[in-house]
């Protein structure tokens, strides 16, 4: 097809990602008006429209859902054999396009890109803080080349690299201090304050309290671990934040914070990126170097 461009597919997939021209401009860096020409120009070439234009939201037509699944599958090979240039390079250099969940960026994230500046300066860090099935879908599409979340993930297309382990603490209200840690049984009948659903702490803290089958009986939900704490005191619950976030979260809050007998709750941090990623030796190289400074935390 004359004329056809890996611009005008790179576009093409954002606006169909985002289903929304101001969003879709935004992620490319460009203006609205430049991204609607591009997307006309490209229907105009086809000889029929790709999307259905609405005032809120964009929908793809039948054309456009298939032409956007080719599309997917030429990007990631175009962008399979950048990884494969830049993977004869000794130290990583470009883009690392990094996902992180939200449980962990904040704790972490600022020193990961420090540690990794100083190591590579030639490497720029683009991070992406979000759930991790939008981070693991975002890796199947190769919009991310490695991602921070919890495992296992479990999927045969990723390769998962263990970082470091930590535990789960009980924060209650400083009202509750040198009180008995309660049993996960006991913790059901509590009100236990938990991030929304999608996140993968939430499902974590969950399956610890989960005995025999039966969940907790009264929850409330926040939107991030800050906020939890905040709730608990206020004195409206009790909540679990991974190790890692103690420092942070705790230090302003009037809350008591417990470690549960062993074997108590934890998690296992890991780095996932696609099995068939170029870079993979450089991606082992640069998950060390996070595990050095998660270490060091």
């Amino acid at each position: 097809m004359i004329g056809l461009t890996l611009k005008h597919m790179r576009y093409f997939a954002a606006l169909a990602s985002h289903r929304h021209f101001r969003r879709a401009a935004e992620a490319c860096a460009i203006s609205q008006p430049a991204l609607s020409l591009q997307i006309k120009e490209l229907e105009t070439m086809l000889g029929s429209p790709l999307v259905e234009r609405t005032a809120r939201q964009v929908h793809l037509t039948t054309l456009g859902e298939d032409f956007l699944a080719r599309v997917q599958e030429i990007l990631i090979q175009v962008d399979d054999l950048e990884d494969l240039v830049r993977s004869s390079n000794d130290a990583p250099s470009g883009r690392l396009r990094l996902g992180i969940i939200p449980t962990v960026a904040p704790y972490l994230l600022p020193e990961i890109i420090k540690a990794l500046g100083a190591r590579f300066p030639g490497l720029e860090v683009q991070p992406r803080e979000t759930i991790t099935t939008s981070l693991v879908a975002g890796l199947l599409a190769s919009r991310l080349d490695a991602a921070i979340v919890a495992l296992p993930i479990s999927e045969a297309s990723l390769r998962e690299f263990a970082l470091f382990q930590e535990e789960f603490y009980l924060v209650r209200p400083s009202s509750e201090a040198g009180k008995p840690v309660p049993s996960p049984s006991k913790l059901q009948a509590m009100r236990l304050l938990l991030l929304e659903e999608g996140h993968c702490f939430r499902d974590q803290a969950l399956s610890f309290c989960d005995t025999m089958g039966r969940r907790p009986q009264h929850i409330m939900e926040g939107s991030s671990l800050s906020t939890l704490v905040q709730m608990v005191s206020a004195g409206i619950g009790a909540t679990l934040i991974p190790e890692m976030a103690l420092p942070f979260e705790t230090r302003s809050a009037d809350v008591a914070v417990s470690k549960f007998p062993a074997p108590g709750p934890s998690r296992t941090i890991g780095m996932i990126w696609r099995n068939t990623n170029p870079l993979a030796e450089q991606l082992m190289t640069i998950g060390s170097i996070i595990r050095k400074v998660a270490e060091d935390q």
